[in-house]
């Protein structure tokens, strides 16, 4: 009885099952995938807004300004239908303001790169010759 069952049923069964596994496999990659995303998503969002806000609304200043950073990032993450959490964006766009702030505010302090000068690779005639020069 079992050994008839198992040659009707069995390929079938086996098929059945193999599919649940995958398929719930699939869903799992799925999620971690568009989990992950999402977060570079909004990392990115984070980092384009802060330039933006600095840019234009460049009369306000603290509270004011990260509120407007946080308006302009949920409209760009509900564009893209991604959940938007302001406690998140928040730690995300201070991050970003914190990252602006060392690129700009920090100077130049290797010695072999404070005095440095940009020289050409190409002699002047070379530029004169090609004509960029003109």
């Amino acid at each position: 009885m079992f050994e008839f069952f198992i040659t009707t049923y069995g390929t079938q069964l086996l098929g059945l099952i193999m599919c649940a596994i995958f398929g719930t496999l699939g869903y799992a990659v799925k999620q971690i995938a568009t989990t992950y995303l999402d977060n570079e998503t909004k990392l990115s969002i984070a980092a384009n807004v802060v330039r933006f806000v600095e840019q234009v609304w460049t009369e306000i200043h603290g509270a004011e300004k990260l509120q407007k950073a946080l308006e302009t990032a949920e409209t760009l993450l509900k564009k893209k239908g991604i959940p938007f959490d302001a406690d998140e964006m928040t730690v995300l766009i201070e991050a970003a303001v914190q990252e602006l702030n060392e690129v700009i505010l920090t100077p130049l302090e290797a010695p072999e790169t404070a005095s440095a000068t940009r020289r050409s690779p190409y002699l002047e005639d070379d530029h004169q010759d090609s004509g960029l020069l003109e």
